[in-house]
């Protein structure tokens, strides 16, 4: 099936996972089990996650991705529907199963993630030219690495070439981004432990996360910002010197969406053609209250209560 163009401001191309997520204490040493104590089943994957984001932070959203054809798959499809989220885009496997995510999360709000592809695996650079008129349509295209690396190049070139603001959130990060993708990302996202690994440099601090920027941007990246969670983000935009904006202060219950509720918030931002460092602002707002619920999908705001946070 080929879409219809939407009338999306944002399209997200990425992946889609049924997050199963289990509390304990802390989390497990190898070899070890330990007595969790609760169990949920929540709508997650870092595209799903950044698309319901964008969508409930004020953007008008298309989904490009690919769920099996399972009970999985059709409550994924449902939720984001439910999001008026333009699913036209959204491909349905007969061969994979769809995504998973194995999520612990500890006491103190920390978690580990195992992440099983499935139908992610299934969104090629042909599904993109099948729906080419999704990108088309929209102002600013989100893209992340759980999806193929020949798939997310793909869509960076596409939306390129297309002139649209081109978002790349590069994680999960196993090491450095090709270097002919970075002429191609207009904002390069990671967060402290993505710019480690994309620079090989470490990043604790605002200062250190300056220096990592300055490689990014050594290399080829346009426009870096990096997010520190509590120490909260340092944006490298442009040639202007780096500059550091402060988290704004909650009690953490969850972190596992913050990322991708700052992506989501900062490209409905962006496609509304805001400041770029009112949009980070905001972003930071929206991520701030995600971390004070529980869950991936659930735990993201609304556009009201960001603007009345």
């Amino acid at each position: 099936m080929v879409s219809n163009p939407a009338r999306a401001r944002v399209a997200v191309v990425g992946s889609l996972n049924m997050d199963l997520v289990a509390r304990a204490p802390r989390l497990p040493q190898p070899g070890e089990t330990l007595a969790g104590q609760s169990f949920a089943q929540v709508p997650g994957g870092k595209g799903g996650n950044q698309a319901v984001a964008a969508a409930r932070l004020g953007a008008q959203v298309a989904m490009v991705g690919c769920v099996g054809a399972d009970a999985n798959g059709a409550q994924l499809r449902a939720g984001l529907e439910a999001e008026q989220i333009d699913c036209a885009a959204l491909e349905t496997s007969e061969r994979a199963s769809t995504g998973v995510a194995l999520i612990i999360v500890d006491a103190g709000s920390q978690n580990a993630i195992v992440i099983v592809a499935g139908s992610n695996g299934e969104v090629t650079p042909a599904t993109l030219s099948r729906h080419e008129a999704v990108l088309a349509a929209a102002d600013v295209v989100v893209c992340q690495l759980e999806t193929p690396p020949d798939t997310v190049h793909a869509a960076l070139a596409a939306a390129h070439r297309l002139g649209k603001t081109v978002v790349l959130n590069p994680a999960p990060a196993t090491g450095p981004l090709p270097a002919q993708w970075l002429p191609l990302i207009d904002y390069l996202i990671p967060n402290e432990l993505e710019a480690a690994t994309l620079t090989g440099l470490p990043v604790r601090t605002p200062d250190e996360a300056a220096a990592a920027a300055a490689a990014l941007r050594n290399a080829g990246a346009r426009n870096v910002i990096i997010t520190l969670g509590a120490q909260g983000v340092l944006a490298a935009l442009g040639d202007a010197a780096p500059a550091h904006f402060a988290a704004p202060r909650v009690s953490a219950i969850d972190t596992t969406a913050a990322g991708d509720t700052f992506i989501g918030g900062l490209a409905a931002q962006l496609a509304q053609r805001a400041p770029v460092g009112d949009a980070i602002r905001f972003a930071q707002r929206a991520a701030a209250l995600s971390v004070t619920r529980a869950g991936a999908q659930p735990s993201i705001p609304t556009r009201a209560e960001v603007d009345a946070s």
